[in-house]
């Protein structure tokens, strides 16, 4: 296969993992495929996307991206309607077609830990990874839905999409999460890393409750650590996983259909960043 250009792109951007996990695995797919970051900051995408010539196969977007990139594609597939954000642009035929594989990445992960079914979860945080978030409980069978966030009057966004997916979303403010009165089977969260926030749980929850802390570095995260339930599930884990959904896109076309060395694929990638 041709020598192809492709690029992860955000701002800040110096501190990604993506390049390392890209180039593992097209070392093992024989590819001679160039994979770089790109400090990219809001409002700037369209230019960037714009001047990218025949050589250019597909971009990774990370924050504050995944939305912005919506008006500029032609094609958008179900899952990044459904959350309303694409973390992958595929450049075939002259055309731009985006996917969201973060909603892949966080669904694997539960399943690799197994947990395989999900009733009531909390989500914190607000923004497109919490969108994700949701869409990837909803698929394992959540029926209830918390959002913790800081001003409950900005998530109409994910109001909507739990609308969407058929399940019951309810909104809290991010400092009054011992309210819930409901068992929950995982908490989801999304929030920075180095965000200053107190986040104050139920301490059954953080016994029972699978951890997934979309956080990776540095690791582990003020909230992973004070976990005592024996699920804690990390971003490193879900940044391998959503990746190799993008190694398979930029490859094959398909996020979800395993590529010929596909456990070697992801086996390279798990080495590059030392998971």
């Amino acid at each position: 296969m041709a020598t192809a250009r492709l690029a992860v792109l955000g701002s800040p951007i110096a501190h990604s993992l993506s390049p390392d996990l890209h180039r593992a695995a097209y070392r093992v797919l024989g590819l001679d495929w160039s994979y770089e970051a790109v400090e990219v900051g809001r409002g700037e995408l369209r230019d960037f996307i714009d001047s990218r010539d025949d050589s250019w196969r597909g971009l990774s977007l990370t924050m504050p991206l995944k939305v912005e990139v919506l008006p500029l594609l032609q094609e958008v597939s179900e899952l990044a309607r459904e959350t309303g954000s694409a973390n992958t642009v595929l450049f075939r035929g002259g055309e731009r077609r985006g996917f969201n594989t973060d909603v892949y990445g966080l669904e694997q992960g539960f399943l690799r830990h197994g947990r395989v079914s999900l009733g009531s979860v909390l989500i914190l945080g607000g923004g497109a990874t919490a969108a994700s978030g949701l869409v990837a409980a909803a698929r394992l069978g959540a029926n209830t839905i918390f959002v913790g966030v800081r001003e409950p009057a900005r998530a109409a966004g994910l109001l909507a999409i739990g609308r969407a997916q058929g399940v019951d979303v309810q909104v809290r403010s991010i400092h009054d999460l011992r309210e819930i009165d409901e068992a929950l089977d995982a908490v989801i969260s999304t929030l920075p890393n180095g965000a200053a926030v107190e986040v104050d749980l139920d301490p059954d929850t953080v016994l029972s409750a699978a951890l997934f802390d979309v956080a990776y570095s540095p690791w582990p995260t003020p909230l992973a650590r004070a976990w005592t339930g024996e699920t804690v599930i990390g971003g490193l884990e879900m940044l391998v996983l959503q990746a190799l959904a993008q190694v398979r896109i930029f490859v094959a076309g398909d996020p979800e259909t395993p590529l010929d060395r596909d456990d070697e694929v992801l086996a390279a990638m798990v080495s590059a960043v030392g998971l």
